[in-house]
């Protein structure tokens, strides 16, 4: 039976955009909403001309109250009957609440060979670490923030002179690799590590 995926976002969804891409022929998924806290997210726009159903949920109208918006989200999402969430550049932090329910059915994409550089900046903090590899892992999510188990990672070397703009455009490169092929072995029932060099 092929699963429904939710993807996340609250931008441009490039990682988004690779997903849907993928997600042809013999698949094991197909997209069935774009869910965005912006309104005015690229990804939104992009998803709408191709004919994907999106919804958008304003965290700001909640403001100090995570437990009413993720119910709002809850709800949004309950029309389309998604089998897998997909975060990708999602800028939210979920609760135990909503990650919970969704245990062993909700993946991200982190800019990091994590357990190194959770949080923000992980570029940036490679570098000033003197790292001669950084990358992208794609995991499980839970509660933690960027935690859970790991399915892929893609190794990126760190080259002489390297800022962290360049870094971050070698590392979305492998990102865009990484997370399709994580998720079309996902959807299969296939949580094996996956490892890619670039």
């Amino acid at each position: 039976m092929t699963k429904r995926v939710a993807i996340f976002l609250s931008g441009g969804g490039s990682n988004m955009r690779a997903l849907v891409e993928d997600m042809t022929g013999d698949h094991p998924a197909r997209p069935c909403v774009i869910v965005s806290n912006v309104a005015d997210a690229g990804g939104i726009a992009w998803a709408k001309a191709r004919g994907i159903a999106t919804e958008v949920v304003d965290h700001k109208p909640f403001q100090g109250d995570r437990a009413a918006f993720e119910a709002e989200l809850s709800s949004r999402l309950a029309a389309h009957a998604p089998d897998i969430i997909c975060l990708a550049g999602f800028m939210r932090k979920l609760t135990a609440g909503f990650t919970d329910a969704w245990a062993g059915r909700m993946i991200n994409i982190h800019p990091s060979l994590l357990p190194f550089y959770k949080g923000l900046h992980t570029h940036a903090r490679a570098l000033e670490a003197g790292d001669k590899v950084h990358g992208c892992t794609v995991h499980e999510v839970t509660a933690a923030l960027d935690d859970g188990p790991i399915l892929g990672q893609a190794r990126v070397p760190v080259l002489a002179g390297d800022t962290a703009d360049d870094l971050a455009k070698r590392v979305l490169v492998q990102e865009h690799r990484l997370y399709p092929a994580v998720l079309r072995r996902f959807a299969a029932g296939d949580r094996s590590l996956l490892t890619l060099d670039s």
